[in-house]
């Protein structure tokens, strides 16, 4: 007769098991941080985009935007890359080690003046 195998400790559910979030749910998180980052957004900006390279724990990001000219897009490209970093490590648990912030096309924050009247 052979001796009963001793039964392995049970893990607790919390500790088996992995989660993996997918490239495109980070996109989005960080699609909607950059939109909550832009203050003053462009009137009839079309909204950011992001593209999103996940390794392990490590997210790396690439915005597409539309920024109101004349504005300070230095001031605005900072925020959205502080913003986006944070709200992706607090939503998805990755480091953020880099966002690339593209500014696909600048729009007038106004209607020049004059632009739209007709000469008659």
């Amino acid at each position: 007769m052979s001796t009963p195998r001793p039964t392995p400790p049970r893990v607790p559910a919390a500790e088996r098991g992995a989660t993996r979030i997918a490239d495109r749910v980070v996109a989005k998180i960080a699609a909607q941080a950059a939109r909550e980052a832009l203050t003053r957004p462009a009137p009839d900006a079309t909204p950011p985009h992001a593209t999103v390279t996940v390794h392990h724990d490590i997210a790396r990001v690439r915005v597409v935007l539309e920024l109101p000219y004349p504005s300070d897009l230095a001031a605005q490209c900072a925020a959205v890359r502080r913003h986006v970093a944070l709200r992706v490590e607090e939503c998805a648990d990755m480091a953020v080690p880099e966002v690339d912030v593209d500014i696909e096309h600048l729009r007038p924050a106004r209607p020049a003046a004059g632009r739209d009247r007709r000469v008659r």
